[in-house]
């Protein structure tokens, strides 16, 4: 068994069921320890045209549900994107644990309702102060230090604050071993559908 930030994990994949085990213990674990790279994810959206991706926070993973969540400003670019085409893939890999998981389904975007007032009293001061930037991200702007926030209320930055929940229907696990590299991937329709793939 090797022993990464805190879990224990198989030192090889035999079941399928292990590879889904091992992923759930992963991803749980990561919404709390940044010692993870799968703290931080790489959320991929599509715009129609283009591929967006951008790294992000995990903040909850839940595996019986099939939920992510993900915060953000209200006046990102996603924000469309994701209430115009909700498919989404997440994708993360640790190279201390020579594991990929990447996760295929669709998002839905909250904005001051109870899914956001939730996420926000659990969010703590310095997290909220991030939502208190004027202007949105990614605006085209000629100095950043005008930008710097200073003077502000905290609880101000909520009208700004929105939650990503993502769903997923499908999970891939990859573990990366020199004796052997091991891929399965699990799918939800009405039931569970495990299987192998060539790794």
């Amino acid at each position: 068994m090797t022993k990464a930030f805190e879990i224990e994990l198989p030192d090889s994949y035999s079941e399928l069921t292990e590879t889904l085990d091992a992923a759930n213990k992963i991803l749980t674990t990561a919404v709390d320890d940044a010692r993870t790279l799968f703290h931080t994810p790489v959320v991929s959206s599509y715009d129609g045209k283009t591929i967006s991706s951008r790294v992000m926070v995990l903040r909850e993973f839940n595996l019986e549900n099939r939920k992510m969540r993900f915060h953000t400003d209200q006046r990102a670019t996603k924000i469309n994107e994701f209430s115009s085409i909700s498919s989404a893939t997440i994708i993360g890999y640790d190279p201390n644990l020579k594991i990929q998981i990447k996760l295929q389904g669709t998002v839905i975007t909250h904005h001051d309702d109870e899914v956001t007032k939730d996420a926000w009293n659990e969010s703590t001061s310095r997290s909220k102060k991030c939502y208190s930037v004027k202007g949105g991200s990614s605006k085209v702007i000629d100095d950043p230090a005008s930008y710097d926030i200073k003077e502000f209320n905290v609880e101000y930055g909520y009208q700004n604050f929105a939650v990503l929940v993502f769903t997923f229907d499908t999970l891939e696990f990859l573990f990366l071993k020199s004796t052997g590299h091991r891929r399965a991937i699990h799918k939800w329709n009405k039931d569970l559908k495990s299987s192998w793939l060539v790794p």
